[in-house]
């Protein structure tokens, strides 16, 4: 449905750096999460490890990002978003400054750690950025606000690739794990020793900056929310979120988009080296281009917000998602890659668009219900592990998919249930 209404402003002029300073973070936390999916390859390869061994990797930062989710929403709400940002953006230095003396120790425990405490800070600078974003600015123009600071996510998950490639991949040795086994122990520590000094490295660069952008942050004033009067007891406003279907329904979609997400891109590569018979280094070309039809996509989804209601661009994506999900699944070759690519496509608003229309109207549990979106990122751990278990029983790549596939169908219901309801409601955009 087209909104003839005459545009609204984004943001004002006094807010603008503010604005700037906190949608950087959106960027810092898509470039986290990618150097961590390259740990996993690079884990594998240093220390010798199974799939199960380095599968650790993602509990530590998905399981992170969902215990600490409603810790930092009671200390937001408490105080302030600014101190839950910079409470976030501390403990994310901190995790990547421990890389330092896991890297000396060797010991992967300590990785885990270290890893366990940096997702921690992203978890906290999550559920503090992404409703300080929706609050910003005038209400009518949240959902468009919060798609244009999501977009500089997969700008940061692109940078992430290029440092991982750059700082890690490049260090590592060839040697298989069936060399390293027959090495002489002071050899292959001297190896392990110079490919951990390659992803210390790269963490710890990181932190650097991240200390800067903290101090940044701390000197700049920062505009007072509007959802910031005094909040009441911690129970009522649990009971009051549970008993909000549309917040409910928001959590759900978002803990399927997750799964979806997640999914698609973990399987990607081996999807595509299937069907065009590449190797890790050449698919990994199409996954790159996948990213940035995302990047690309949420730029133009936002734009076109101004015109088309925000419920009616869900649904319509989840549909093309399905769509292409199907061709996927049912073709191969360069059809079912294509296909592919353009879910990534289709994807790119939808997380934004599911949390600010979960959390419209929320008011005084607005940081509170920020809380429970972020844990629904809880999905891309579980879900991505039933498409991974489908794709070994069935011994097809193909079948997995129609994990994510279920997963857009229960988006395309809640993009459609939160149209009919805002047609009640008379919602303008």
């Amino acid at each position: 449905m087209m909104n003839t209404n005459k545009p609204k402003s984004l943001i004002s002029a006094d807010n603008i750096w503010p604005f700037i300073l906190i949608t950087s973070l959106f960027m810092l936390w898509g470039l986290a999460n990618n150097m961590t999916d390259t740990l996993l390859a690079a884990f594998k390869r240093i220390m010798s490890m199974t799939d199960f061994q380095t599968s650790w990797i993602q509990l530590a930062f998905y399981g992170a990002y969902f215990c600490l989710a409603f810790p930092a929403a009671l200390y937001i709400r408490r105080f302030t978003y600014k101190s839950g940002i910079l409470l976030g953006l501390g403990l994310f230095a901190l995790g990547a400054l421990l890389f330092y003396p896991a890297s000396m120790t060797m010991s992967y425990g300590f990785f885990l750690l270290a890893l366990y405490v940096l997702a921690g800070g992203l978890s906290i600078l999550e559920t503090a950025a992404n409703p300080y974003i929706l609050v910003m600015g005038p209400p009518d123009t949240a959902t468009r606000r919060l798609n244009l600071a999501q977009s500089f996510n997969p700008i940061g998950s692109i940078i992430g690739i290029y440092m991982s490639k750059v700082f890690i991949l490049s260090k590592l040795n060839t040697a298989e794990a069936a060399d390293r086994s027959s090495m002489d122990p002071a050899a292959l520590q001297a190896i392990q020793s110079e490919e951990l000094t390659g992803v210390m490295s790269a963490y710890v660069g990181v932190a650097i900056f991240l200390l800067f952008l903290w101090m940044v942050i701390k000197m700049t004033k920062m505009p007072t929310a509007i959802d910031t009067q005094e909040s009441g007891a911690l129970g009522p406003a649990i009971k009051r979120l549970l008993n909000n279907k549309k917040y409910v329904s928001g959590v759900i979609a978002q803990f399927f988009y997750m799964g979806a997400q997640i999914g698609v891109w973990s399987f990607t590569i081996r999807y595509i080296m299937t069907e065009l018979d590449l190797n890790e280094a050449a698919a990994s070309d199409y996954y790159l281009a996948s990213l940035l039809l995302f990047a690309g996509s949420r730029f133009v989804f936002t734009a076109l917000m101004k015109f088309i209601q925000p419920p009616v661009l869900l649904a319509f994506s989840a549909f093309a998602a399905i769509i292409c999900s199907l061709i996927t699944i049912y073709s191969g070759g360069m059809t079912g890659t294509i296909a592919l690519i353009a879910v990534s496509g289709w994807m790119s608003l939808m997380f934004p668009t599911i949390y600010a229309l979960a959390a419209d109207g929320l008011g005084e549990d607005t940081k509170l219900g920020g809380s429970g979106l972020i844990m629904a990122i809880l999905g891309g751990a579980v879900l991505t592990a039933v498409q991974g278990y489908i794709s070994d029983s069935f011994g097809s790549i193909h079948l997995s998919f129609y994990v994510p596939l279920i997963c857009f169908v229960v988006v395309l219901v809640f993009g459609m249930t939160q149209y009919r309801r805002e047609i009640v409601r008379g919602t303008k955009y």
